[in-house]
């Protein structure tokens, strides 16, 4: 009993410390978690005090980190997309808990993590790259996907919603969230509702956009090929994932 009554007081105060550490950094969906499992600890901790039946542990819920939400979200969707598209993907296909000012710092996290110690993770959160080789601001993508994908052209941001409409629209779910995400993006695809005011029909929108798609992929392909040929020649491991130094990058960094 004495060790079981050791082992539950230090889980107790790590609980405690983890709940502290998520609300000073405002994290508020692992410290709900954290207490919620403190709860569960500290119960079992009097039952054992009190002599009364052991309950069976419940196993603790695994904590989703908002990198690891981001990662679900970009999968589905297949293409660089806006943080706030990600956020939506993620609360619509997965509950997710994440909000757009978390994804605020997340690439510089990640840059700085690659730098410490290179592919040391086996994907990365990262920047598209311009036609300048430079961060594409607000447009995030995956390490693991080719760099034809990870740069974007003058028709990219179009082939690229495109492609994000497609991914929503063939993931099955009966969550209102994905139903209405569904209906925001189909708004923007000439074809993809009819003229009524109910939900549209998915594969009516995968058909419009596909359409669409058509038109813009021959071009779009050309110049992402380019762009990509350029980053491999001229850029090195870290700005590949994270994009090139631009000159009033290179000014702010050394006004600091």
């Amino acid at each position: 009993m004495s060790d079981q009554l050791d082992d539950l007081e230090r889980r107790i105060d790590e609980l405690r410390a983890g709940v502290r550490t998520a609300m000073r950094v405002r994290d508020s969906a692992t410290a709900r978690t954290l207490r919620a499992e403190l709860r569960s600890a500290e119960r079992a901790w009097d039952a054992l005090v009190s002599g009364e039946p052991a309950r069976p542990k419940p196993e603790p819920p695994r904590l989703v980190t908002v990198r690891e939400q981001v990662h679900q979200g970009l999968r589905l969707l297949g293409a660089s997309a806006q943080p706030r598209l990600v956020v939506a993907v993620s609360d619509a296909f997965f509950g997710g808990t994440i909000r757009s000012s978390q994804l605020t710092s997340l690439r510089r996290d990640e840059e700085r993590s690659f730098r410490s110690s290179p592919f040391g993770r086996p994907y990365y959160l990262c920047a598209a790259l311009t036609d300048r080789l430079s961060p594409a601001r607000g447009l995030l993508t995956l390490s693991s996907w080719p760099i034809e994908r990870r740069v974007v052209g003058p028709l990219s941001p179009r082939v690229d919603f495109l492609t994000c409409a497609i991914a929503v629209a063939e993931h099955e779910s009966d969550d209102g969230r994905a139903a209405r995400l569904l209906v925001r993006m189909a708004r923007n695809i000439p074809g993809a509702t009819d003229a009524t005011f109910g939900p549209p029909d998915p594969a009516r929108v995968i058909e419009a956009a596909r359409a669409e798609l058509a038109v813009h992929a021959e071009r779009d392909t050309r110049d992402r090929a380019e762009l990509a040929g350029r980053a491999v020649a001229q850029l090195g491991d870290a700005a590949r994932l994270f994009g090139a130094a631009t000159l009033s990058t290179i000014k702010k960094e050394k006004a600091k």
